[in-house]
C-alpha cells in the first residue's frame, strides 16, 4: 500500500506542479505526519523532492524532473476506456476529437492491454439522452464554449419559466449537463446563477474579459447549488390505500413522486402509503392516471378536486 502511495504522490507532483501536505493528506486519506514520512522515503530514494516555505508553499519536484512511470494498474485502465455519453460529446461537437484520442491512448498502452479496453466498450455502455430526445437544438451553444475557455463576457437573452425575455451581460464559468439539460453557469456580479442553456434565446460573445474567480470549482459549486435546489423545492404530502396490482408501478412514472412511507397491506390488500409530489397539481395528474387503483385519505380537498375533475370528464364525453 505504501508503495502504491508513493507512486500517487510522484504523479500527482509532476502533473499538478506543487501540492501542500494538507492537500495531499486529503487526497490520499491519511494523516499530515504519514505525507512527512512519505516525502522523506521518496528524497531517500532519490526523488528530487522540494519543500518551499511560506505562504505560497508546498511539495515539488525538482525544475525538469520528469519520470516515465506511468503507474497505471488493470482496473485504472480501465476506467480510462469507459465510454461517456455521445450524446453529450455530440453538443459539445468533439465525438471525433474524443474517439481519435481514445485511439491514441490505446496506442500507447502495452498491447496486452488492448483486448481488455475493447472488452470495456462491448460491456459498458453510457446514454444520457432520454427515450424520446427532443429535437430543439441550442442555437447559441458553440458561443458559449467559446466564452467560456476564452474568459469572455457574454451578452444573452434569456428566457425566463413565466415566458419572460430578459437581456443580461454574464461571466461564463461552465457549463453541466444534468442528464441530457446543459446548464450555463455564470456570474453576474458577486452572484454566480445558472441559466438552463435551452432558454438562451441568443448570445453575444464581447471583446471584455472578465477575472475568474481563482477559488471557483464547477464541481463542488454545482453539487452545492442542487442540494440547495432540492431543500428549497415545494412539497405536497398525501396519505392514500394503493391496489396491489399498482404496488410495482408507483415510481415507474416521468412524474416525480416520493414513497415517503409504506405500510403493511390492509385486510382487502390494500397498502396504506404517503406520498410527497412537488405541488398539489403534481398530485392530481398522477393520482388521476391511475384511475381506481388509488384511494385518497388525505387530504379531503384533494380527493374533492380530482372528483370534481373527472366528473368534468365525464360529462366532456358525454357530450
Amino acid at each position: 500500500m505504501r508503495a502504491d502511495r508513493l507512486i500517487v504522490i510522484l504523479l500527482l507532483l509532476q502533473n499538478k506542479g506543487k501540492l501542500t501536505t494538507k492537500e495531499l493528506a486529503e487526497q490520499l486519506e491519511v494523516t499530515p505526519r504519514t505525507i512527512h514520512r512519505d516525502m522523506e522515503a521518496l528524497s531517500a530514494s532519490g526523488i528530487p523532492v522540494v519543500a518551499d516555505r511560506g505562504k505560497s508553499g508546498g511539495w515539488r519536484l525538482m525544475d525538469q524532473y520528469k519520470t516515465n512511470l506511468t503507474g497505471l494498474k488493470t482496473d485504472e485502465l480501465k476506467s480510462l476506456f469507459l465510454s461517456p455519453s455521445v450524446h453529450l460529446l455530440n453538443d459539445l461537437g468533439i465525438t471525433k476529437d474524443w474517439n481519435d484520442a481514445r485511439e491514441k491512448l490505446l496506442a500507447s498502452i502495452p498491447a496486452s492491454f488492448h483486448q481488455k479496453a475493447h472488452d470495456v466498450w462491448d460491456r459498458i455502455h453510457v446514454d444520457t439522452s432520454s427515450w424520446r430526445q427532443s429535437s430543439q437544438k441550442i442555437a447559441a451553444f458553440q458561443t458559449l464554449q467559446e466564452a467560456i475557455w476564452e474568459e469572455k463576457k457574454l451578452q444573452i437573452v434569456y428566457e425566463r419559466a413565466n415566458g419572460e425575455t430578459k437581456e443580461r451581460l454574464v461571466n461564463p464559468l461552465g457549463l453541466v449537463a444534468k442528464s441530457s439539460t446543459w446548464y450555463l453557469i455564470a456570474s453576474v456580479g458577486e452572484e454566480i446563477r445558472n441559466y438552463r442553456a435551452s432558454r438562451i434565446h441568443s448570445a453575444l460573445k464581447m471583446e471584455e474579459a472578465f477575472t475568474r474567480p481563482a477559488d471557483f470549482q464547477l464541481s463542488r459549486y454545482w453539487e452545492s447549488s442542487t442540494q440547495t435546489f432540492l431543500k428549497a423545492l415545494p412539497t405536497f404530502e398525501v396519505d392514500v390505500e394503493l391496489s396491489p396490482i399498482i404496488i410495482h408501478r408507483i415510481t415507474f412514472t416521468g412524474r416525480f413522486v416520493q414513497v415517503v412511507k409504506q405500510n403493511e397491506p390492509l385486510d382487502d390488500s390494500w397498502i396504506p402509503a404517503s406520498l410527497c409530489f412537488d405541488t398539489e397539481q403534481e398530485a392530481v395528474q398522477y393520482i388521476l392516471g391511475f384511475g381506481k387503483e388509488i384511494r385518497i385519505i388525505r387530504p379531503h380537498s384533494l380527493k374533492r378536486q380530482i372528483y370534481e375533475m373527472a366528473k368534468a370528464v365525464v360529462e366532456m364525453m358525454e357530450n
